[in-house]
């Protein structure tokens, strides 16, 4: 099936890059990546779900990729949220969300408190309310490392990102690395994602000692307002989401169904891609197996 790409309106005219592949009329599935990744963290998945009947639709989260970065620094939780709700209202029928990490936490928002109703099921990769404060330091600090100094190569990221998954074969720089890289006046080479993303993260944390808090607890009032189909997707090895994570978010959304990949680190998608895409497909099939779209002209995704 022929991948295609394009660009989206998410909000406050916020222009996202995206790519598609699968029938135009199969039930839509939206693909949203964690913080510091782009779309091509979901390339294989994209192809997988297509293969199983559905229109996987990946895209660059605002200030990631290939995406417009906010001219305000605009990077809340509740604007990446927003985004991913104007993404479903372009959509002839409602989406189902998977969301990983950042586009987790951005789709419990969106689905719990921001546009209830927007998505068909919502599927968290490897996050929850609660999330161990040392994993989400790890997370932040590999992000914050190198921000400003970027790197005299890709070789030089390459290493980087070796000593933060030291649990998987180091890749050289290839092709595919060089897609998360731009290289600047200075011939250096920097993430490609916004760095006023970390820093109003970093900001917050030093500013706010209980922000992490107060962020839990606006999510865990999202998730108890969820109705629809749920799936939570965590990494048996994970350091972010605890089994006691797992059990509350549970309790706040019964109906939850769960999944535990095992050997699979936060990075859930990357470390066994085999694994999760069979439970995706597994419960978007349960749940969305008859759901299709009647040609209505152009669509606009």
């Amino acid at each position: 099936m022929a991948r295609e790409t394009f660009t989206i309106e998410g909000a406050g005219a916020i222009s996202l890059t995206a790519e598609a592949e699968g029938d135009a009329y199969a039930k839509p599935v939206l693909l949203a990546h964690g913080g510091g990744q782009t779309r091509r963290a979901w390339r294989r998945v994209v192809s997988e779900l297509a293969q199983a009947g559905f229109r996987a639709i990946a895209f660059d989260m605002r200030g990631h990729g290939d995406s417009d970065w906010s001219l305000c620094g605009a990077y809340e939780m509740r604007d990446f949220a927003a985004d991913l709700v104007a993404a479903a209202s372009r959509l002839d029928q409602k989406p189902a969300l998977v969301g990983a990490s950042l586009g987790g936490l951005a789709g419990l928002i969106a689905a719990g408190e921001l546009a209830p109703g927007s998505f068909a099921s919502l599927t968290l990769v490897d996050i929850a309310p609660r999330m161990e404060p040392s994993g989400v330091m790890r997370v932040v600090g590999f992000m914050e490392e190198h921000v400003d100094s970027g790197f005299a190569s890709p070789e030089e990221a390459a290493d980087v990102i070796a000593r933060y998954i030291p649990h998987r074969p180091k890749r050289g720089a290839s092709d595919g690395l060089k897609n998360y890289l731009r290289q600047k006046s200075d011939g250096r080479f920097y993430w490609h994602w916004d760095p006023v993303f970390i820093r109003n993260i970093m900001s917050a944390r030093q500013g706010d000692p209980d922000s992490q808090e107060r962020q839990s607890a606006m999510l865990s009032q999202a998730a108890a307002n969820l109705t629809l189909p749920l799936h939570l997707i965590r990494g048996g090895s994970s350091d972010l989401v605890s089994e006691e994570a797992v059990l509350h978010l549970r309790q706040l959304a019964p109906h939850a169904e769960y999944t535990d990949i095992a050997d699979a680190t936060h990075m859930v998608v990357g470390d066994a891609n085999d694994a999760f895409s069979a439970a995706i497909v597994d419960f978007l099939r349960t749940h969305h197996s008859c759901d299709t779209a009647q040609p209505q002209g152009t669509r606009e995704l």
